[in-house]
């Protein structure tokens, strides 16, 4: 984050939510819920929300978004207050941010802004730092006009660094894209070692079952409840940003790698989805994906409908294959809220835990085994003997159903993953017996 990011912590903020006028009850309660989850998304980086309110709005206004009258009584509920920044959970335009600015007298961020700040405070690793910074640089290159002058300044004269009838906003720009322009680079270096790192797991292969869903579901609650990890886990909007991976062993002995992703929320910019590809990416490989749900938030329906909609987008963009709904488990979280898992309704492909308090977790991790199980493949082999490196592959990464011990052979019948199937049979192609 830049230093005006940084010093939006521990300041005083008004959370202002426009909405289209509702004609139905329902539509006023998605509203106070939409304000709730942006207060908590404020609260999250530390600023002190003082005011909060949704503003109704007939039509939205070109130059601010909001109507005269309630751009007035906003900026004397700013000064009543001392508000000194003021969030409005809507995408402004440059010039709507501008214009509310001077009409209101402090800084005005909007939700794209405030979730771009929020993945800043959080990001801890080199990939997770350039994804925020190229996410950033995208974002506010069509806003150089106030918030980039803190970049160096350009003079004109100097040869490459161009005439002195260059304006300073075109040099800013041109600075903005040669750093996109390197980001980038850096980022597909990143992508390249992760996949690398994905190469050597399947070189020595355990399938990978990715936790996915809205933000503060409780995925990463439920991460380190299974594998004992310290992963950063508190009710926090976006508590998790960079992937973490654990491994895990099910009922049935097989091993799984466990991966903790970003949660997901409504109306994610597009420059993030973009900007985070690289950690969207861990889904995309993975067997399982369980699909972490805060059953017992009131929202939770619009929720899931969120975490799907990206989840269809990616599959549409090629990062993730089509069948990803076949190769999902709903994870009804915290049942614990609702009186436990006996009062959550479920139906086939869910699963109803408490992440806290641990219940339900045996038949998750007995959905995950039969998950795995029901893609597989049974394969029959016959292996010499001396094949232990062979034997032990197969016991390691497959289910052996049947076998029988010659002088000179073991001949088995194997369930396996296809991917594995294919692992073994060329890695010990030289073994194998007709």
């Amino acid at each position: 984050m830049t230093s005006s990011d940084t010093a939006l912590a521990a300041t005083r903020a008004a959370v202002i939510l426009p909405w289209e006028r509702p004609e139905r009850q329902d539509e006023a309660r998605a509203a106070e819920a939409r304000l709730e989850e942006a207060v908590g998304l404020a609260a999250s980086i530390g600023l002190i929300v003082v005011r909060q309110a949704v503003l109704l709005i007939r039509a939205r206004r070109p130059a601010t978004l909001l109507g005269t009258g309630q751009v007035e009584s906003l900026a004397e509920a700013v000064r009543e207050d001392k508000v000194t920044v003021v969030v409005m959970d809507a995408r402004l335009s440059p010039g709507q941010q501008r214009n509310l600015e001077k009409a209101l007298g402090c800084k005005v961020i909007d939700r794209t802004g405030l979730i771009l700040d929020i993945f800043g405070a959080r990001a801890a690793t080199r990939e997770g730092t350039l994804q925020v910074e190229l996410a950033h640089l995208e974002y506010q290159r069509s806003r150089l006009v106030r918030l980039w002058t803190h970049l160096e300044r350009q003079r004109g004269g100097f040869g490459f660094l161009g005439g002195p009838g260059e304006t300073q906003i075109e040099a800013d720009r041109r600075m903005i894209g040669d750093r996109i322009v390197r980001l980038k680079k850096e980022l597909e270096q990143v992508r390249r070692t992760r996949g690398l790192h994905r190469q050597a797991r399947k070189r020595v292969p355990f399938p990978v079952v990715a936790l996915v869903g809205y933000t503060n579901a409780g995925k990463s609650t439920l991460f380190n409840t299974l594998t004992g990890a310290a992963v950063h886990a508190q009710d926090q909007l976006f508590a998790t940003l960079d992937p973490t991976m654990r491994g895990l062993r099910l009922p049935s002995g097989r091993r799984v790698i466990l991966s903790d992703t970003v949660g997901f929320i409504s109306e994610l910019p597009t420059e993030l989805v973009a900007a985070f590809r690289a950690t969207l990416e861990e889904v995309a490989e993975a067997d399982i994906i369980l699909h972490v749900r805060d059953v017992a938030h009131p929202d939770t329906v619009a929720q899931r409908a969120d975490v799907v909609g990206v989840l269809d987008g990616m599959a549409r963009d090629g990062m993730l294959g089509t069948d990803w709904p076949s190769r999902t488990i709903e994870v009804l979280n915290k049942a614990d809220l609702l009186g436990g898992v006996d009062q959550v309704p479920t139906r086939a492909g869910t699963v109803a835990i408490s992440a806290i308090t641990g219940q339900g977790l045996p038949a998750l991790l007995d959905a995950i085994d039969a998950r795995l199980t029901a893609a597989m493949e049974v394969a029959r082999y016959v292996l010499p003997v001396t094949a232990g490196s062979a034997l032990a592959w197969l016991y390691e990464h497959g289910e052996v159903i049947d076998r029988h011990d010659g002088d000179e052979d073991v001949s088995l019948q194997v369930r396996l993953l296809g991917a594995d199937r294919g692992r073994f049979e060329v890695q010990f192609a030289e073994q194998l017996r007709a």
